[in-house]
């Protein structure tokens, strides 16, 4: 920074000022805007893929298969659902009106909320990025995005490309650290979507609350996969190694651990040892479809949680390169470190308990998940997990994928997150639903319930307004 360049906290303001002269000046309420932004973003999804892919590449050693999977074709699905539906979404609802307010007419009118924040994280930086964008564009706000610093070649790349496509006055991405998100924070915002960590989430709640600003937060937490000998496990395994090594394990719903009966563990171990074989070679450090850990500083985080003595798959490691192998810990137990937080790596502690009912229990007195997964045939244990867990999502027989289903809305509870967005949820996310009502002044039947009171307005309130 220069002499003659102002401070972040003046800079953010310019920024975060400018944007709410755009969307202050109806520029992003038209649903042609509208469609015109979610076209634009897409013809750069396409244009300026390999850009993307390399940059994913530089940051996380993504190939541009993986790259295209889990980052632009799935934003290129988003983007074209909300075009699909966003003419129906934006249609304001008729509502049902009570004979005691009769004869009326109500509608809910959806409505942008103003100027929106996202601020995305390193291990998805692209589409933890944009998709939220998508929603935020489609409601008809303008947009600040502040991507992660932790991926820099992301970074640079979208705060390059973002502004050949979209309309600069309206959507602006702001780079930087630690600085730039606390000025930003320091702003006064419509809505704050947040992707992360619990730790930072505090801080972003905490800058909300003193502009009584809505926030969703997406968060994670131990995710945990229950596998009973009722499946295949051969397939069980290829699906689970698949879930969990994708992005090498850093994936907020990646499967955290693994919860089995001790025959079935034992069983399963060969099988995902053969599976990282069949997905990643003998060795996955030379497949190109095996990623790396963002920074060095997490390799050194991942290596304290891997326990030599209950290694019994992977455990190679190379801090220089980023690699840390896909790993097995088993058996792992509660009091383990890869049990105490959120592993965010290619690691997966396999835990023994006695049975389907002690996993339950173990999940219970867990802070609730952003995800649980099951592996089993049995009809009854389903429902139960359905009846008596809590978690953001759960998913039968296999893992992650579930995201990639726009109408089913994706976000945490309780410690995970809150509020959910994807498909028709994201619209609703960024709206302000508001209801608007008319009655005409004739007949004037709301003098049946003016002073002065007597019997007439006693019967009136029984019959219209309790009775219904």
């Amino acid at each position: 920074m220069t002499s003659d360049t102002p401070p972040i906290h003046l800079q953010a303001d310019a920024r975060v000022a400018a944007v709410r002269a755009a969307f202050d000046g109806g520029r992003t309420r038209p649903l042609p805007w509208r469609t015109a932004q979610l076209r634009a973003l897409d013809r750069m999804l396409v244009a300026e893929a390999d850009a993307i892919h390399a940059a994913l590449q530089a940051d996380l050693g993504k190939c541009a298969i993986e790259s295209r999977l889990t980052e632009t074709a799935f934003l290129r699905a988003e983007i074209a659902h909300a075009l699909k539906h966003l003419r129906r979404w934006s249609r304001p609802k008729r509502i049902a009106i009570p004979l005691s307010l009769q004869p009326a007419h109500g509608r809910l009118v959806p409505e942008p909320l103003g100027v929106v924040l996202v601020i995305a994280p390193w291990n998805y930086p692209v589409q933890l990025l944009l998709a939220p964008l998508i929603g935020a564009i489609a409601a008809g706000n303008a947009v600040v995005l502040k991507p992660s610093e932790v991926a820099p070649n992301v970074a640079a790349t979208l705060a390059r490309l973002i502004p050949r496509y979209l309309d600069n006055d309206a959507v602006v991405v702001v780079e930087g650290g630690v600085a730039e998100t606390g000025a930003l924070l320091r702003e006064r915002f419509d809505h704050i979507f947040y992707t992360g960590n619990s730790a930072v989430a505090r801080v972003v709640m905490t800058a909300a609350a003193r502009h009584l600003t809505p926030v969703t937060l997406e968060l994670g937490g131990k995710s945990p996969l229950w596998i009973d000998d009722s499946v295949d496990m051969k397939a069980a395994a290829r699906r689970i190694a698949w879930a969990k090594f994708l992005n090498a394990g850093q994936t907020c719903v990646a499967p955290d651990y693994l919860l089995a009966a001790p025959g079935t563990a034992e069983n399963l171990v060969p099988h995902l040892r053969n599976a990282i074989h069949e997905l990643y070679g003998n060795n996955p450090r030379n497949s190109s479809a095996y990623g790396r850990i963002i920074n060095s500083r997490h390799v050194e985080r991942l290596l304290t949680l891997i326990d030599p003595a209950r290694c019994v798959i992977g455990g190679e490691h190379d801090i220089g390169e980023r690699y840390i192998a896909p790993t097995v810990l088993h058996p792992a137990t509660a009091g383990d470190a890869s049990m105490q937080d959120e592993i965010f790596g290619p690691i997966l502690p396999v835990v023994t308990v006695k049975d389907a009912e002690a996993a339950i229990a173990f999940i219970r007195a867990r802070p609730k998940p952003l995800a649980l997964y099951a592996f089993t045939s049995d009809r009854a244990l389903r429902q139960r997990l359905v009846d008596e867990t809590s978690s953001g999502a759960l998913a039968f027989d296999f893992a992650v994928a579930h995201l990639g289903a726009p109408d089913m809305p994706f976000g945490g509870v309780g410690a995970s997150g809150m509020g959910a967005y994807h498909g028709e949820a994201s619209f609703r996310i960024f709206s302000h639903f508001k209801p608007v009502m008319r009655k005409p002044l004739w007949p004037d039947t709301l003098r049946l319930i003016f002073p002065p009171y007597g019997k007439t307005v006693e019967h009136v309130i029984d019959l219209l307004l309790v009775r219904g």
